[in-house]
């Protein structure tokens, strides 16, 4: 069965400072603050929708939810903890920054049924925190996700690809990092300049050039492998995708489907290294999951493309045995 999110989204909300590619009204597409009355209606118009759960959580994303207005915060938490008490949904999810954890807001968070909080390191490299306007350090990140853990909760780290100022060798390091503290979850999210940001000033003057999607894909399938083998649950790679995003796009590795087509480099890439033991032009059979065909064929066919181009004449069908990101040859 599923897991269910309802997102309740409070907009730009307890930031003490405007990073480098923040947009909260474009991203969240929200413009107005939650009210407790509005969560509690959220959860009764999810709660009435068919489809059966294994978990519900109520989520509040879209700002730096433990740093706004601390009685707002508890009475949004109020809000949704009389759902947890009658049992209706399971807990509540929060994101917020680094620098606004403290022994004083676990308190908090636990006392009105928090589960997981998830913390927005975005990267592990100093530089790079600094000319993204983050307001925040490595330490900070470190020391807030030790306190979490130790309390008990789920906790999960979000890491940012193609920032102002970093690479993609400091962009695979702030990956392993990450794996390092070994988060419960974490989410991925390739850089997507939009209008109004810092971001955007510095792209429209040719003082930052951003990943292309390309680069993008090619770099988050080297990183997806790495935390899916450390254990760690990569819930969430990309923007989402939304209309005020699409208008108000500059550049970046944007695209609606961004998880398809890094899961397609991933297998087309595990697919090449098994081929480089056969001669081209050879007939060959790829098998991979039953469940990863479109994956492995790629959007738009591009990996059946993509073999074809570099020589090797390959069919492929599905195994009801592999696991996820196995490729088997059979010739």
């Amino acid at each position: 069965m599923k897991h269910r999110n309802i997102a309740i989204f409070v907009p730009h909300n307890g930031c003490p400072c405007q990073c480098s590619f923040c947009n909260q009204k474009i991203i969240s597409g929200e413009l107005n603050q939650p009210s407790a009355e509005s969560v509690k209606d959220a959860v009764r118009v999810a709660l009435a929708s068919e489809g059966k759960y294994e978990k519900t959580e109520l989520a509040f994303f879209g700002g730096s939810f433990t740093a706004i207005d601390r009685a707002y915060m508890i009475s949004l938490l109020e809000a949704a903890n009389e759902f947890i008490e009658n049992r209706s949904i399971d807990g509540i999810r929060i994101s917020t920054r680094p620098d606004a954890i403290d022994g004083e807001i676990i308190d908090i968070l636990k006392k009105y049924g928090v589960t997981a909080v998830e913390l927005g390191a975005q990267s592990m490299d100093e530089k790079v925190l600094e000319l993204n306007r983050r307001g925040h350090t490595v330490k900070d990140v470190e020391n807030a996700f030790y306190k979490l853990r130790d309390a008990g909760f789920e906790t999960g780290l979000q890491m940012m690809t193609g920032l102002y100022g970093s690479s993609y060798e400091k962009d695979l390091k702030t990956a392993e990092r990450i794996i390092e503290l070994k988060p419960d979850t974490a989410r991925i999210y390739p850089t997507v300049v939009l209008k109004g940001t810092y971001l955007g000033e510095l792209f429209e003057k040719g003082e930052y050039i951003p990943m292309t999607l390309d680069e993008t894909v090619k770099l988050c399938a080297e990183i997806l492998p790495k935390f899916r083998n450390a254990g760690i649950n990569v819930i969430r790679l990309g923007l989402h995708y939304s209309d005020d995003v699409k208008e108000n796009f500059l550049a970046g590795g944007f695209h609606p489907a961004l998880m398809e087509l890094v899961e397609g480099e991933i297998y087309l890439n595990e697919a090449l290294k098994i081929l480089k033991n056969y001669p081209k032009n050879k007939p060959l059979t790829l098998y991979v999951n039953e469940k990863e065909l479109s994956k492995m064929k790629g959007q738009q066919k591009r990996n059946e493309k993509a073999l074809i181009n570099q020589g090797f004449c390959c069919k492929i069908k599905g195994n009801l045995f592999l696991d996820k990101y196995t490729v088997m040859v059979e010739e």
